[in-house]
């Protein structure tokens, strides 16, 4: 088996996450019981929707977090992948409770416009701006981050779309104050739980991609088997299996076939071009090699175990 590429991530960008992690949990905690408390006395329903979504995206940080701590902790007997996949677990959590959430809202919202109701629109005004600024502040903190992790960019993804929650909250309200037209209250709470579905369906595609064991959508396999195939001392390579344990670890296993009985130190040799090939051009950083030779097995590319 093969790891010579193992690339890992320090400590301390670990503890940079989790402070930025917890910044982020006091503040949405803060902007809920503000919009809650706001949105009944207001009677404003994107209001209350906007306060159901920053609690959720309380829930989804604190999963985030833990996620965090977990995939920290060392591999053991019993756990010898450790807990790697916690991160991604986390995205699929946060994904799933973002359509849920919208599902929710677009009840309400259907409920709202069948009954629209008059909105004290200066409370919701101001609550709205307070949502944007600390909502804004906490993306900033989390930006980086969820460029290179699915669980930190679950987390972005839940803060981006409650601060434009709280934009559109700003503008309806503004709208209720100057024309009272009261129906756009429900309408900007379907735009928001419609714009939730947008953004969680493709990460939560993405994240059970992963849990699946999917190959990655970048890996072309029968170009592998090109590729190794071209070795002079391979006869062929097959029953191939491709996974994506989190984001910094691409698996490959396979057998292959030799042309003739080589010694290990040869094979050896051959482990090390093939690792060169799969890591420099298709990303793959482990890789588990099973030596052959005239052995009368399934020589299939794919084969289900």
């Amino acid at each position: 088996m093969g790891n010579l590429h193992d690339r890992s991530h320090g400590h301390s960008h670990s503890d940079l996450k989790g402070r930025n992690l917890i910044i982020s949990i006091f503040l949405n905690l803060l902007i809920t019981v503000c919009q809650v408390i706001g949105g009944l006395v207001s009677g404003s329903l994107s209001l209350l929707s906007d306060a159901l979504h920053n609690f959720s995206d309380v829930l989804s940080l604190i999963v985030s977090y833990i996620a965090t701590l977990l995939a920290k902790k060392e591999a053991s007997t019993n756990r010898t992948f450790g807990y790697k996949r916690a991160e991604i677990i986390a995205a699929f959590i946060n994904a799933a409770t973002l359509i849920v959430v919208a599902i929710i809202l677009i009840k309400e919202a259907s409920e709202r416009f069948l009954q629209p109701q008059k909105v004290e629109s200066d409370l919701v005004i101001w609550l709205s701006l307070l949502g944007i600024a600390a909502n804004g502040f906490s993306v900033l903190l989390l930006k980086k981050d969820s460029q290179s992790s699915m669980n930190m960019k679950s987390a972005y993804l839940h803060l981006l779309t409650d601060m434009l929650a709280s934009v559109a909250v700003l503008i309806g309200g503004l709208v209720m104050k100057f024309y009272e037209v009261y129906w756009v209250d429900a309408a900007l709470t379907l735009v928001i739980a419609l714009y939730l579905i947008f953004v969680g369906y493709d990460l939560l595609k993405e994240s059970t991609r992963v849990l699946m064991l999917f190959t990655p959508n970048t890996i072309q396999v029968r170009q592998i088997v090109e590729e190794v195939g071209m070795i002079d001392s391979v006869k062929n390579i097959h029953h191939i299996h491709i996974w994506q344990l989190n984001e910094n670890e691409v698996h490959l296993e396979a057998h292959v076939d030799f042309k003739e009985d080589i010694k290990l130190s040869e094979f050896d040799k051959v482990l090390g071009q093939i690792e060169e090939i799969v890591y420099h051009k298709f990303g793959i950083n482990h890789v588990t090699i099973q030596p052959e030779y005239g052995k009368s097995d399934s020589k299939q590319i794919i084969v289900q175990d």
